[in-house]
């Protein structure tokens, strides 16, 4: 039904009024596809099939309504203050000097986070829905979401099912992606690519003797190939013994010990890959517990340098997620 090849989106008006499925207007790396042209009749679940990158929805039935704008982002969240300060707050600060004149809103997908700051610091960090309900109260017609999630995996999920079930509340409304979404298919641009190169500027030098595990979160959903493709990318940049494991999915950390055994790796660098250095990078990864991925690895006989930042602390990864927000918006003016 797709036919051969998916074709490649070149002008928003032209997809807008043919499916109602559009990318940004951004260059065509931004873009989205549409279905075969053969495709005559095409059903609602053909449209949405073909709702890939940025996504954007405008309602009929609200198209003589004033424009009001708001850029809503959506984070997973962290109950360490200090990091989120340097981190989510840093990030979202980018976005909002990225677009000093609009309104921006900070939501954590996390609601046992929002509960958790909320009991321990007295602050009030809607959720997604709440957002969506106090932007429409608010009287806002037209909202860009934004995401800092790194994959489209599960969490990113929820952003995309907050998009469907509040779309119809605005006139206008678009998602953007996370940093890694596109791998260079069909022309477009290669997301991991450049995230390894924003990655590799907080890599320590590094000798033959010398390595760097880059602790991703993992997840059950399909997105955690993502991972494979990154070490993929990794291995091609030629930046020094760099691996990829996960706390939750895979590679785990015992599928890459044989590979530092294998290539005589003594001293190495831990660092997660994960927007906020938080529980996990703190405890699981740089702990002092014997199941500690530190503990682990000293006792299989490496010298063990955790490096305890999260993403949001790389100039050049934020750089990134303002380039998403960007998108996001730049789709919410066409």
């Amino acid at each position: 039904m797709f036919g051969k090849k998916l074709k490649k989106m070149v002008c928003l008006s032209l997809a807008t009024m043919a499916l109602g499925v559009v990318g940004t207007g951004m260059p065509v790396s931004a873009a989205g596809y549409t279905l075969n042209p053969e495709v005559k009749d095409a059903t609602p679940a053909l449209k949405q099939a073909a709702e890939i990158g940025v996504r954007t929805y405008n309602n009929p039935a609200m198209q003589h309504v004033a424009n009001k704008d708001a850029i809503l982002v959506l984070s997973f969240g962290t109950t360490y203050k200090e990091n989120r300060a340097k981190t989510i707050d840093k990030t979202v600060a980018a976005i909002q000097a990225a677009h000093p004149n609009q309104k921006v809103v900070t939501a954590f997908t996390s609601h046992i986070i929002v509960d958790r700051i909320k009991a321990k610091e007295g602050l009030t960090i809607p959720t997604p829905e709440q957002a969506m309900a106090q932007l429409k109260k608010d009287g806002y017609t037209r909202v860009a979401i934004t995401t800092l999630d790194v994959i489209p995996g599960m969490e990113y999920a929820y952003d995309t099912a907050i998009f469907d079930l509040y779309k119809n509340d605005f006139k206008r409304m678009t998602i953007g992606t996370p940093i890694l979404y596109w791998m260079g298919q069909e022309d477009q641009r290669d997301d991991l690519a450049e995230f390894v190169q924003a990655l590799s500027t907080q890599f320590p030098k590094m000798g033959k003797k010398d390595a760097v595990l880059v602790m991703a979160h993992g997840t059950p959903h399909p997105a955690n190939a993502y991972y494979a493709v990154l070490q993929d990318r990794l291995d091609a940049a030629n930046v020094g013994n760099v691996f990829v494991y996960s706390v939750e999915g895979w590679p785990h950390l015992d599928t890459v010990i044989p590979q530092l055994k294998a290539k005589g790796i003594k001293n190495v660098t831990l660092m997660p890959m994960m927007m906020v250095a938080g529980d996990h990078a703190n405890n699981d990864m740089a702990g002092d517990d014997a199941d500690s991925h530190k503990s682990i690895l000293e006792k299989e006989g490496f010298n063990v340098t955790p490096y305890i930042h999260g993403l949001g602390e790389n100039e050049a990864v934020r750089n990134m997620f303002v380039e998403r927000a960007n998108e996001a918006w730049d789709a919410l003016e066409k």
